[in-house]
């Protein structure tokens, strides 16, 4: 890794140059080691892919991966899917170039570095674009618009909803309400879409939605749908930090939970077993996610430039974690609190 420029070469050196920082710096950046900065790890893979430079260590094996920055509702999720890429392209021996950002230019930059590039959150459409303009294969783990011809890892969402619709009304629920909160993701709207496939067959079951502002309103909703004469038995909510509101809002209007109401949430994140009680909820396998991007992106890459055809659907299918949140309907409705 010469000094000097040699034949057009570019070396380390010019790299180092153009950035301002050392040559070991730059030595690091690009290798993926530690000992820098990402905001520096960013600059020198820019410098490097503006020289054009080119080397091993930042050659054809290396995977990108671009994890979205500003969904805090799913944070956990997304970790749970970069420990699983790391995990899976370390056992097969492929580097990683990672980073959490949702900034066009820098997902582009990862991508001119990396054989093949991880879109991991609702990176917008500017980004795809770049990325689409370097035709090198890439999986994304996010929505993704009908029969767009792209690969696509991801979960169960909607067949989630049809299972926890079918636990229950297997437990004698027919009174069940679904908790959105928020409204415009498209996650829970898909859960709700399969709750609402196995609840709409059964002549005497109603699902009710409730919307409002996710740290408070909850009671008010809930007063809302009884002032209809609605009293859910069962309430299945969209992510489990809706069912941490959903129990501890339930448990202060005096309810017993399960005597008296069901509770389910969705992702078996780390609260769901620090309150009490436990919550049941599904599980999202978000580290196995991770795991399968990465095996169907290395196959992509030694495939060879894409268009893909067909395009794949991986999901990873989740399940129902079942503990002390949810039971058998009571014999009667719920009584009206406040």
């Amino acid at each position: 890794m010469g000094a000097e420029r040699r034949g057009g070469r570019v070396t380390l050196q010019h790299i180092a140059d153009r950035v301002g920082v050392s040559k070991f710096a730059v030595s690091r950046s690009l290798s993926g080691k530690d000992g820098v900065s990402e905001a520096t790890r960013l600059r020198v893979e820019e410098a490097a892919a503006a020289l054009g430079y080119a080397s091993a260590q930042a050659g054809p094996r290396d995977i990108g991966v671009a994890c979205y920055d500003m969904d805090l509702v799913n944070s956990e999720l997304r970790m749970m899917v970069q420990n699983g890429v790391q995990r899976e392209a370390h056992r097969l021996g492929y580097p990683l170039r990672l980073q959490w950002t949702h900034a066009p230019d820098h997902v582009a930059s990862i991508a001119k570095l990396s054989a093949g590039l991880l879109l991991v959150g609702p990176h917008d459409r500017q980004t795809l674009e770049l990325v689409d303009a370097m035709r090198i294969p890439v999986v994304r783990m996010g929505w993704i618009g009908p029969l767009e011809p792209v690969d696509q890892v991801g979960g169960t969402d909607r067949e989630a909803g049809q299972a926890v619709g079918q636990y229950l009304l297997q437990r004698g629920h027919r009174v069940i309400a679904f908790v959105h909160g928020t409204a415009g993701y498209r996650g829970r709207a898909e859960r709700y879409h399969g709750i609402r496939e196995v609840t709409e067959v059964e002549p005497d079951a109603s699902l009710h939605q409730m919307w409002f502002e996710e740290n408070s309103g909850f009671v008010d909703a809930l007063r809302a749908l009884q002032a209809k004469g609605v009293n859910p038995t069962a309430f299945f909510c969209a992510h489990d930090g809706l069912a941490l509101t959903v129990v501890s809002e339930l448990l202060s209007l005096g309810y017993r939970i399960p005597e008296e109401v069901s509770v389910i949430g969705f992702g078996d994140f780390a609260a769901a077993t620090q309150i009490s009680p436990q919550l049941t909820t599904v599980r999202v396998y978000g580290a196995e996610m991770g795991a399968a991007a990465v095996r169907l992106l290395i196959e992509r890459i030694k495939a060879g430039r894409p268009p893909y055809e067909p395009p794949q659907r991986i999901l990873i299918a989740s399940k129902i974690v079942e503990r002390r949140s949810s039971g058998p309907c009571p014999p009667a409705k719920p009584r009206r609190r406040g």
